[in-house]
């Protein structure tokens, strides 16, 4: 495993991250045994990875209670991130809410506070300062936003708000971070944490038509607004979506590496990044995802990685919300 600092912080994480969402088990992942997450969430710490993201809206607090569940005798080795839903920013709620998580997590600091949405209702400077406030209360360590586009962080900065990180969504089929926020985040010294980064399963070479993927996780822009969940109203892209999973699968073939390791040490070569944020629902899979912090790939794997996705890019275009259409609310501007 290797190790970056968050931005502007004292805070190594593992450039590899367990993400805390599917733990949960709900309509999107399926049931889950409660002992396999701990369990899961134990071998990734043995395996290397010291970097836990959850959130209060993961199974309304859940994700937050397992995480404590499993790490709280590791905890002085680990950091342990959550995020704030958007609704909960006016300074009493935030305040709340920071002290919910802690209780559901049975800690007493949370290394990094997210706010998981923009809330333009909301003065960023007026959210901020409870977030500096809890901070030097000693109640997170540091703090950062995520699904925040190039407008909300521009915010940010012009309040003076010192964000480390902004969690996006980012992988071979999603790399609508290039266009505008990725620039944004470089100038401004913020680190990205990348979630989804196998986009949902579609990069871990289980799914070989848009079909075969489950109703919780076909909706995305990738497929067509016909199918079942989707909000994004748009025609989709999955004839685009699946010719690229099968030129990233041939690539990962000729390689001799797994599609969802290539896939993983792909984003860990892009600019701003600070760890990957990979879900993981047993013991098997915390492990196999920290093999990608070890894979270097060549110069030519990574050329031939961004043309044989380079069309899906131009397709789905620089709307970074995955879910939503530009002209259909989305959120991430």
């Amino acid at each position: 495993m290797k190790y970056r600092r968050l931005p502007g912080t004292e805070i190594d994480v593992s450039t590899i991250g367990f993400g805390c969402w599917a733990i949960v088990g709900d309509s999107t992942w399926g049931a889950q045994d409660e002992q396999e997450a701990i369990d899961g969430l134990k071998a990734a710490v043995d395996a290397g990875i010291t970097f836990f993201d959850t959130a209060e809206a993961y199974g309304q607090g859940y994700s937050e209670q397992l995480v404590g569940k499993a790490l709280n005798d590791r905890r002085d080795k680990l950091v342990i991130a959550s995020k704030v839903s958007p609704s909960h920013f006016r300074p009493d709620e935030l305040r709340a809410a920071c002290d919910r998580s802690l209780a559901n997590l049975g800690m007493d600091v949370i290394d990094l506070y997210q706010l998981h949405w923009p809330n333009r209702d909301i003065p960023v400077a007026e959210t901020f300062g409870v977030c500096e406030e809890l901070k030097q209360a000693g109640k997170i360590r540091a703090y950062g936003v995520s699904n925040y586009g190039p407008w909300d962080l521009s915010a940010c900065e012009e309040a003076s708000c010192p964000v480390s990180t902004n969690q996006v969504a980012y992988n071979l089929l999603f790399r609508a971070v290039e266009y505008e926020i990725q620039p944004v985040m470089a100038r401004m010294g913020v680190g990205m944490l990348c979630y989804s980064p196998l986009m949902q399963g579609l990069l871990s070479g289980k799914f070989e038509h848009a079909d075969a993927v489950p109703a919780g996780r076909a909706r995305s822009r990738h497929f067509s607004s016909a199918r079942e969940g989707t909000r994004h109203g748009e025609p989709g892209a999955e004839v685009e979506t699946f010719d690229a999973i099968r030129a990233v699968r041939r690539i990962a073939d000729t390689a001799g590496i797994s599609m969802a390791n290539l896939s993983l040490a792909w984003l860990l070569t892009r600019e701003t990044v600070t760890s990957v944020i990979c879900g993981a629902r047993n013991p098997g899979q915390a492990k196999r995802n920290t093999e990608a912090a070890g894979i270097s790939l060549s110069p030519d794997i990574l050329r031939q990685l961004d043309e044989v996705t380079a069309h899906l890019k131009d397709v789905l275009g620089p709307n970074a919300d995955m879910w939503m259409g530009s002209g259909n609310g989305a959120r991430i501007r």
